[in-house]
């Protein structure tokens, strides 16, 4: 127990016994630096001084371009031509469908397999002949609440391709005012939306997330694509709940709502829409308010 209490002192008092650095000129032998040290200060000063220099070794890699020439990180010019890929090929694979079932139909004609139908013409002209005096056509209360449920639904139908029976409906992704709205002339081509810090953020339609990543500029960034040439952009969050690849359903949560990136000055969400690569007023298919 003795020899402990005496190992404990002897090692507290290497550690705190004091030595003088003293820097002398060679010439003259006159004093010119002199500083009290302890083995305990200069082990506290090198490991804090170490602390400090890998954490800014790692905030200069992680927030800088640095990190692109890191074995692992991939160029946001290569994600941009991934991306651009991507949507050829599914543009592509599109065009494949539609020309195989031109070519089943040429097929088809070619080989006389087509089964043909015959109508009465008389009887579908007699048919047709209705007297519209027994028919009562003013609208039911149930018709009536179905023109107004439908003409509620219309509010969000955004368009139908000219090329696909697909219609889209979209839904806010918050609930808020917005700050600052569509301006083609400004090149400010999204609404901002005013909403509380830590709002959840949710998708505005099915799709697949092909971007989500921090930019310097627009903070936490997701870019979804629900397919049909129709793309969703939500910028300036607090954090991301999903990551790229993942298939997501309408009104499903993908971000946090915050304040990060450049180009924002209070917590709000910057939100754009794209159709075939140009874009699309929001305001025009979805109410934020």
């Amino acid at each position: 127990m003795l020899n402990n209490i005496k190992n404990k002192d002897k090692l507290k008092q290497k550690l705190l016994h004091k030595y003088r650095l003293v820097i002398l000129n060679e010439d003259t032998f006159e004093e010119r630096f002199a500083i009290k040290l302890t083995r305990l200060n200069v082990f506290v000063s090198i490991s804090l001084s170490a602390i400090v220099l890998i954490m800014l070794t790692i905030l200069l890699i992680a927030f800088t371009g640095l990190r692109e020439y890191i074995p692992g990180y991939s160029s946001t010019a290569l994600k941009k031509k991934a991306t651009e890929l991507s949507y050829k090929t599914d543009s592509l694979q599109n065009v494949i469908s539609l020309n195989q079932q031109y070519y089943e139909s040429i097929s088809r004609v070619l080989k006389g397999d087509i089964k043909t139908v015959t109508f009465n013409k008389d009887s579908i002209i007699k048919a047709a002949q209705l007297d519209l005096s027994e028919i009562n056509l003013n609208p039911s209360k149930e018709d009536s609440i179905l023109r107004e449920k439908v003409d509620k639904e219309d509010k969000y139908n955004l368009f139908e391709s000219a090329t696909s029976n697909v219609n889209f409906v979209l839904y806010a992704p918050v609930n808020g005012t917005i700050s600052e709205n569509y301006n083609t002339k400004n090149k400010h081509y999204a609404v901002d939306i005013v909403v509380a810090k830590d709002t959840p953020v949710k998708a505005a339609a099915d799709g697949t997330i092909v971007l989500a990543e921090w930019t310097s500029q627009t903070g936490h960034t997701v870019v979804l694509d629900h397919g049909n040439g129709l793309i969703s952009v939500y910028k300036h969050n607090a954090s991301l709940t999903k990551t790229q690849g993942d298939l997501v359903s309408a009104g499903e949560v993908i971000a946090i709502s915050g304040n990060t990136g450049e180009l924002t000055t209070g917590p709000h969400l910057h939100f754009e829409l794209w159709n075939n690569g140009y874009p699309v007023n929001p305001t025009n298919f979805i109410d934020f308010e």
